[in-house]
């Protein structure tokens, strides 16, 4: 909902709150958060709230640092587990220079320039994002080990199950924050989850992503479990994934990735999208996984994608086109599986977008789709097919990063440099730890 500053000054005085947190990500997505009494939002919301940007990863140097938070009204939440007499609500903001530019450092601001690029057009990018986590038990114990909270499998249910009641908890608060659930279920991991919300535009959605995730964490938190959206925490079940699906509207809510006499209701304009992402793909995976963990999850056998191709149907692709009812021509869609939810949606949703433009704006076209299960071709299927593969390792992924001029447009300079120095250095720092899998191999017998 959108808010004059009036309107929402009532508002917060009629919802009681003491308290705003005005939030915003660094551009590894971490939430970063600045706290002002309720009765200090209304100088916030006329001249913004100063902070020293030279603390915050890539927002600033040191002899530039001071940036400006602007408070955006239509994501005024009231966070439902705050407590009645401190009562808290959230605003996320945009980052700005002194001068009242948006700040190129900025994540939220960058997928807005790619937005712009789209809006030019009278085109909108619905974006609706899958997050998968874990819960695990705390345990009491220092250091944190992954232990699942259940032992349910894929869709299990039962009446006392406790992660049932946890997941409807989490539900009922994402409600109360104004998004709209589609529905949660246990995935096929031991201790694993998923609750998918509707689609929306790109910038809301990735809004709604970051609150999905601490609100998870929130209630987790209340029930002294640990939520984690690692990739990969567990060695040997599925890592958890962000599956991610995209479609163009026009200003007249007509679906422009739909065409009702094609095999798979494809319009030409989605299969230039496709396109455009398959060729970005291997440089578009250090955008949309990030970590070095992200590659123990992009692994074969685990239903997470490794090749780069496209299909109907298929989850072993990286791009799938989902079945849709005939008449739902809305729900046209493409689904980018290999995204996970350690990356900045910000960011993530402009690279998924920038990808898929260069394919429209060059007309490219996607090769033809593979419907069988490409986890059991072989390397001379692979090679026949022209089928590639995503990085296998993060820095592999950031080498094609820093090839890739369309993806670093999207990201800015800015952004660019510190992702690549900031990934770089958590390889490095990777690369030369000794693990308990080294110890227990080499030690005895080197």
């Amino acid at each position: 909902m959108t808010y004059s500053h009036n309107d929402l000054l009532k508002r917060v005085r009629e919802d009681g709150i003491r308290f705003v947190s005005l939030q915003f990500t660094d551009i590894l997505g971490t939430i970063k958060s600045v706290t002002i009494p309720a009765g200090q939002l209304e100088g916030a919301l006329e001249s913004g709230v100063w902070f020293d940007g030279s603390s915050i990863e890539g927002f600033a140097r040191i002899y530039e640092s001071d940036m400006v938070l602007v408070p955006d009204p239509a994501t005024y939440r009231v966070l439902p587990w705050s407590e009645p007499e401190r009562r808290r609500a959230r605003i996320i903001c945009d980052v700005h220079s002194p001068g009242g530019q948006p700040s190129l450092g900025d994540p939220r601001s960058a997928l807005r320039r790619v937005l712009a690029r789209l809006a030019k057009r009278g085109w909108v990018y619905n974006v609706g994002p899958e997050l998968e986590f874990f819960l695990f038990k705390r345990n009491d114990a220092p250091l944190l080990h992954p232990v699942p909270h259940d032992v349910g499998g894929y869709f299990d249910f039962s009446p006392r199950d406790e992660a049932q009641q946890v997941r409807s908890e989490i539900i009922l608060a994402l409600e109360a924050m104004g998004i709209e659930v589609e529905m949660g279920h246990h995935e096929v991991a031991t201790g694993q989850h998923e609750i998918d919300f509707h689609y929306a535009d790109a910038l809301t959605s990735a809004d709604n992503a970051v609150t999905f995730k601490y609100t998870v964490r929130a209630i987790a938190a209340s029930h002294d479990l640990h939520a984690s959206f690692m990739p990969k925490p567990i060695f040997g079940v599925n890592g958890s994934g962000m599956h991610t699906h995209q479609s163009f509207f026009d200003s007249e809510g007509r679906n422009l990735f739909y065409k009702a006499d094609d095999p798979y209701h494809l319009s030409q304009l989605a299969y230039n999208f496709i396109a455009g992402q398959i060729a970005h793909a291997r440089a578009l995976a250090a955008v949309v996984a990030p970590t070095v963990n992200s590659y123990k999850r992009l692994t074969p056998g685990y239903e997470a994608p490794v090749y780069v191709c496209w299909a109907h149907l298929n989850r072993s692709a990286l791009i799938r086109v989902p079945a849709t009812r005939a008449g739902r021509e809305g729900a046209t869609r493409i689904e980018l599986r290999c995204p996970d939810p350690s990356a900045n949606p910000y960011l993530a949703f402009a690279a998924m977008l920038a990808a898929g433009l260069d394919g429209v704006e060059r007309g490219l076209t996607p090769p033809p789709p593979v419907n069988e299960d490409v986890y059991h071709f072989d390397e001379r299927d692979l090679r026949e097919r022209a089928i590639g593969t995503l990085p296998g390792t993060l820095a592999e992924a950031l080498d094609e990063l820093e090839e890739d001029a369309v993806i670093q447009e999207a990201l800015g300079a800015v952004i660019t440099e510190t992702l690549l120095r900031a990934r770089r250095a958590e390889w490095d720092e990777y690369r030369i730890q000794v693990t308990p899998w080294e110890l227990e191999r080499y030690l005895e017998v080197a």
